[in-house]
């Protein structure tokens, strides 16, 4: 009998757990609704003070952005040459310091009178460089052509001057439009007055101007074998790819190799006279923009930013005395 009755007791039993649980779920979607119901009678019943509150910070907000001044800045790309980004760095760092303790008699030195230094500010960074993983592997898929060539150490060492010295943007903030640029204008020739590397820029330029005179030189030389050596090759009647000339009764060369050098002079002469075209100043500068609004992000302007404080603060309070009554009723 024990037996017989023992599958119908289990039974019972699970049916009795499944109304249990089926209870407690009906318990937690009714305390759900209740919470959602206070907070939707709390929200009614403080309906009007929030309203109230938010149209006053809207218009504590605009008052605000009219009675303060719009902040101006000019940002500039310049680039370091001969190693001068450490002095760049340097020298930016020095402004923001005699910027921050209004030393007058520093900006009178470079010609800047009667400074204003509200809202004055100065700030360097480096310019992040647009490109992808893909060209970087198809540009070193272009090297490896050149990998048995003497032209291949030149490649590497201009590729690691250009990645040793970065582009950079200097932004300077200020007040006033009309004088903003000349402020920045006196800074960048203050920046460019540095004796030693001026110094050295003027070296590297006689040197660049000593090389291409002597490769131009030599240019007209071989020019002229050549040309001797087609004129020769035109009385003969024959062609002249494994051809191989004589040089003052010296070691044979051959005629591939004399156009080569004469690629490689050229290529030599035009590296230079990129290089006294872009070394003119120990900081070049490569575009000197125009003053521009500063552009403030949404949260921080005061008219969103006031609004939220007041409701944030409100729902704060309300919290507290929330709590502070339950307290009582415990203590009670």
């Amino acid at each position: 009998m024990a037996t017989n009755q023992s599958p119908s007791t289990q039974t019972n039993s699970d049916e009795i757990d499944l109304g249990q649980l089926f209870q407690l779920i009906g318990r937690g979607f009714n305390a759900i609704f209740r919470w959602v119901l206070r907070v939707f009678l709390y929200l009614k019943k403080n309906m009007l003070l929030l309203i109230g509150l938010v149209v006053v910070g809207l218009a504590i907000g605009y008052g605000l952005n009219k009675i303060i001044s719009k902040k101006f800045k000019t940002e500039v790309i310049v680039k370091p040459q001969i190693e001068s980004k450490n002095y760049l760095y340097d020298v930016v760092s020095e402004i923001q310091s005699n910027i921050k303790s209004k030393d007058t008699l520093f900006f009178k030195s470079i010609g800047i009178d009667n400074i204003d230094f509200d809202g004055l500010n100065i700030e360097i960074s480096r310019v992040a460089e647009v490109g992808g993983s893909e060209s970087d592997i198809k540009y070193l898929e272009l090297l490896q052509s050149f990998e048995n060539t003497d032209a291949i150490a030149d490649i590497v060492r201009a590729e690691l001057q250009n990645k040793s010295s970065f582009n950079h943007r200097i932004t300077f903030y200020y007040k006033d439009p009309t004088v903003g640029k000349i402020f920045a204008e006196k800074v960048l020739s203050y920046i460019n007055t540095n004796t030693y590397f001026n110094g050295l820029l003027e070296v590297y330029r006689n040197n660049a101007n000593v090389r291409i005179e002597e490769d131009q030189k030599l240019l007209i030389q071989v020019d002229q074998i050549i040309t001797n050596y087609t004129t020769g090759l035109a009385s003969k009647g024959s062609t002249f790819s494994n051809e191989r000339i004589v040089l003052d009764n010296q070691e044979q060369v051959n005629i591939a190799d004399i156009f080569e050098y004469k690629t490689k002079l050229i290529r030599d002469i035009e590296a230079k006279k990129l290089e006294l075209e872009e070394q003119t100043l120990p900081v070049s500068i490569i575009n000197l923009g125009q003053p521009q609004v500063e552009q403030k992000s949404f949260f921080g302007k005061s008219i969103v930013l006031i609004p939220v404080i007041f409701v944030t603060v409100f729902f704060m309070l309300s919290a507290l005395i929330y709590l502070n009554k339950k307290s009582k009723l415990i203590h009670q």
